[in-house]
């Protein structure tokens, strides 16, 4: 791969392949723009160390899709007909990608491809972009380069995962905090995160006497964030945002929860501008925890899911407020045999993350002597995170995924055979997890609800 280091080298790379009209990329070339160019492209946005190149190619991107059919979304009007259960017996599957984004995006839509899936999230968290060293800019450009270099065309939902308060930072500073998370809203919907799921479930108190006043904090949050939103999303695009009642990991959530926060929410909604378009989906909480519980060897601990409970709060939402449903976080690890029960459920999405970590790491193509590089740096770096009662195993596996922004460069540059064998497997996950979610032969639906919308993303100043 070539990483270019001067604006002049990227106009030189892309002659002949691409030509720039104003605002609007044409393609010359499309064989020569997925063989190598596209590689370049993606690998300088990672890499280079100028800033006019990162946005240079970033633009290029993101235009070269617009223009080939793969264009970033919103899956709002999708999740909207599901509320109307116009649609169902599917459970959309989000996917957070914390490493080799641009190799697992490509895994992802292959087996979209082939399944003839529909939508699909790609997503990250606050705390991923902070720990994996991925902006959300960079993180636009993996997906989308990803479309251009298998062929994908169609919508790509990339979405803000657990745009989350900290719940410490706020006791100690609340107007420091939400500042922080609406930054980090405005940097996404400029990257072009046109689904933004809001977390400020952090900041339940369970010591108030009512349900509504242990919510009243994270649904008026919410609402004001979602105001936030809508003041900032591009014309044409509704943006698809979601709220959070129990925090993954904590007791599990009840119809009463769900009921006080909507109601809440709706009020305050209302309060701060007429006809303001509110929240798509709602996560809850029904036994999960993220990333499983290790046990001492490193073995994961079996979780049983309050499906029951998911089934009320899913249908809860959907008839008596419109949306699309539940949303289940935590669940990567789970028994296969879990993942039929979502659809069958009525949950609206289910987030997955650490089982593809874990299929990295755990993977015989992954090199040892690169593992041990990064267990290294943990046992240097994250000591301090280890209980008195974690064993070696235990410690690792909580913290391995802290290991990923570190050695990015290392893990982007696995040599071929390696990188193959790796995706290879994720990519059977994929389309597994697909086949069980029941996602497969969802295009038509996707094609009848969501249709492109133009966003003009001006061509920077060093191309022109």
């Amino acid at each position: 791969m070539v990483v270019f280091e001067t604006v002049g080298q990227v106009k030189t790379a892309f002659a002949g392949i691409l030509t720039i009209n104003g605002d609007r990329v044409a393609i010359l070339d499309e064989q020569k723009l997925r063989s190598v160019l596209i590689d370049d492209l993606i690998f300088s946005v990672v890499f280079t160390a100028d800033a006019d190149v990162r946005v240079a190619c970033q633009w290029l991107i993101r235009q070269a899709g617009a223009a080939l059919g793969a264009w970033v979304a919103s899956i709002q009007p999708f999740y909207e007909a599901m509320g109307r259960k116009e649609i169902k017996g599917f459970t959309v599957p989000a996917i957070n990608i914390r490493t080799l984004t641009y190799e697992t995006a490509q895994a992802i839509l292959r087996a979209a491809i082939k399944g003839q899936v529909g939508p699909v999230i790609f997503e990250i968290a606050r705390s991923e972009i902070d720990y994996t060293i991925q902006r959300p800019a960079e993180y636009t450009s993996g997906v989308i380069a990803a479309a251009i270099k298998v062929g994908y065309q169609g919508p790509l939902f990339i979405q803000g995962d657990h745009f989350q308060f900290n719940a410490k930072k706020f006791a100690q500073d609340a107007d420091k905090e939400t500042k922080a998370v609406k930054d980090l809203i405005w940097e996404a919907l400029d990257a072009r995160f046109y689904n933004i799921d809001i977390d400020s479930s952090t900041l339940v108190d369970l010591s108030q006497p009512t349900i509504k006043e242990q919510q009243r904090l994270n649904y008026t949050l919410a609402a004001e964030l979602t105001t936030m939103i809508r003041d900032l999303e591009p014309e044409g695009v509704t943006v698809s945002v979601g709220g959070e009642i129990g925090e993954v990991g904590g007791k599990n959530s009840t119809v009463e929860e769900l009921r006080a926060f909507m109601d809440g929410y709706s009020e305050e909604l209302e309060q701060n501008g007429e006809d303001l378009k509110g929240i798509s989906k709602i996560s809850v909480q029904t036994g999960t925890t993220h990333g499983g519980v290790p046990l001492p060897d490193g073995t994961i601990a079996k979780v049983k899911i309050d499906f029951d409970t998911l089934e009320k709060l899913s249908e809860t939402a959907r008839v008596e407020y419109g949306l699309s449903g539940a949303v289940q976080h935590g669940a990567s690890t789970l028994p296969d045999e879990a993942f039929d029960q979502f659809p069958a459920r009525g949950t609206a999405e289910v987030h997955l993350a650490t089982g593809f970590q874990n299929i990295i790491y755990e993977s015989k193509a992954f090199p040892a002597e690169l593992k041990d590089k990064i267990y290294g740096l943990l046992r240097e770096k994250h000591a301090d995170e280890k209980k008195d009662t974690d064993t070696e195993e235990q410690f690792l596996y909580k913290t391995r995924k802290k290991g990923f922004g570190p050695f990015k460069q290392e893990l982007w540059t696995l040599p071929g055979d390696r990188m193959q064998t790796i995706m290879a497997e994720l990519e059977g996950q994929f389309a597994f997890l697909f086949t069980k979610l029941g996602v497969n032969n969802t295009d038509n639906l996707l094609k009848k609800y969501v249709n492109p919308v133009n966003v003009v993303l001006p061509c920077p100043e060093a191309l022109k």
